[in-house]
């Protein structure tokens, strides 16, 4: 088993930065995959990026430039440091960890971005 606990969601206004942290703890394999998904009301569950254990990271196109993925191995700590946010960027964001065939998922912290 692996949990995820999120942490660092919030109010902000338009054009503001937040940064998300995940602390994963459990039978963590060193080799793996963590990131984080949104679901905003009325929508699918969509990627806003991943990193792997070796540091290559993959963002949804609407993220790039904005959003930077980073992670601590020795902590198992996974951080999304989100600039320039918008309206659009409302969602519940959600922590994930990845390892073959296994995932796990956190409970999610909200984010809402409005003035």
């Amino acid at each position: 088993q692996v949990h995820l606990v999120e942490s660092g969601g919030g109010l902000v206004q338009p054009g503001g930065s937040l940064r998300l942290s995940c602390a994963a703890s459990g039978s963590i394999f060193s080799i793996n995959t963590m990131g984080w998904y949104r679901q905003a009301p009325g929508k699918e569950r969509e990627l806003v990026a991943i990193i792997t254990s070796g540091g290559t990271t993959n963002y949804a196109d609407s993220m790039e430039g904005r959003f930077t993925i980073s992670r601590d191995n020795a902590k198992n700590m996974v951080y999304l440091q989100m600039n320039s946010l918008r309206p659009e960027d409302t969602a519940v964001y959600y922590c994930y960890y990845e390892r073959g065939l296994f995932r796990s998922w956190g409970q999610g912290t909200q984010v809402t971005v409005s003035s």
